[in-house]
């Protein structure tokens, strides 16, 4: 084997090496291919020139030395940072909405867009959390593969048919035109009109309960009345329960209202006095209802009357189920 051959294989494997997250020490490498420092710093000048010559063909990387690790280091500005790819993961095994394998595979190439070190403090900080992971029950094969072909239909505006499990267990079948898809609470949400509503009321469906997804060829064109705005749906609904608009406004004594405005985005504090905040929001469906039940007493209802009626009526039966105890 040529000497020529020798340094361009090595040049090669050392390029390659740093473009998988690899620190590179000259001296270490020296050592690893029996050469003298000397070659190896200059097989790094021709790696850091030809990064530099061709801007257009790999982007802003540069091959950087990092005094403390006294080593060359790839630094890629696709790289997700630690920071970053921390904050993506916890959130992924939090939601529970994926198989484990679906989880673990997509850990695996997020991993892969930083760097080898921070690959490894990825993986001993959430071993643990991976090993207890426990997905939400599921009708389907893949949540992830009903999303994309819910998506595709989304962007083409093509009726599908999906065969779904009710909250009751029922199977039934629903032939729907797709508008957009939400994530809340542990679940995918397809949001669709039925394809034989002309009253085009939006319905809400649970992907992972859609045993089968058929694509049609139909096409489908909504309205411009009816064009539906998830982001407006997000501010105002709670839990995906459907249900009217309507404004309501309720007393909060409990330790953090931040915790509120937070939950609710479209919020607002109307009115303080001593421990008590008057807040007043916009919300769509019946999701509300729960969840300011879950406040237990630190919160009061005022309006609108009819919201008030409903809440004390759920009260009363919540009590006359302990009468009996």
């Amino acid at each position: 084997m040529s000497s020529s051959f020798q340094k361009k294989n090595r040049l090669l494997n050392i390029f390659f090496r740093a473009i998988k997250g690899e620190d590179i020490s000259i001296k270490r490498m020296a050592q690893e291919y029996q050469v003298s420092e000397k070659s190896i710093r200059r097989d790094i000048n021709e790696i850091k020139d030809f990064l530099s010559e061709n801007r257009d063909l790999v982007g802003n990387i540069d091959f950087e030395y990092y005094y403390e690790k006294k080593a060359y280091r790839l630094n890629r500005e696709d790289l997700f940072s630690i920071q970053e790819l921390i904050g993506i993961i916890k959130v992924l095994i939090g939601s529970r909405a994926f198989g484990k394998i679906e989880i673990l595979d997509m850990i695996t190439k997020l991993k892969k867009f930083t760097s080898y070190q921070d690959r490894q403090m990825i993986e001993s900080l959430i071993d643990k959390e991976i090993y207890h992971y426990n997905e939400v029950n599921r009708d389907c094969e893949s949540v992830i593969e009903n999303l994309w072909d819910l998506t595709r239909a989304i962007n083409e505006n093509k009726e599908v048919t999906i065969f779904y499990y009710k909250m009751e267990r029922k199977r039934v079948e629903r032939r729907l035109k797709p508008l957009a898809i939400i994530f809340s609470e542990y679940y995918f949400y397809l949001i669709a009109y039925d394809s034989s509503d002309t009253s085009y009321r939006p319905k809400y469906y649970r992907v992972d309960r859609m045993a089968k997804i058929v694509n049609h060829r139909s096409h489908f064109k909504i309205p411009k009345e009816y064009v539906f705005d998830e982001g407006a749906l997000r501010e105002k609904i709670q839990y995906m329960f459907p249900g009217e608009e309507r404004k309501i406004r309720f007393e909060f004594r409990g330790p953090s209202v931040q915790a509120i405005l937070d939950r609710i985005p479209t919020a607002r504090v109307i009115r303080v006095e001593n421990d008590c905040k008057v807040i007043e929001a916009k919300i769509y469906g019946e999701g509300i209802k729960m969840y300011l039940l879950s406040q237990g007493s630190w919160v009061k209802v005022l309006s609108p009357p009819e919201f008030v009626e409903e809440i004390r009526n759920e009260i009363e039966s919540m009590r006359r189920q302990y009468e009996t105890i």
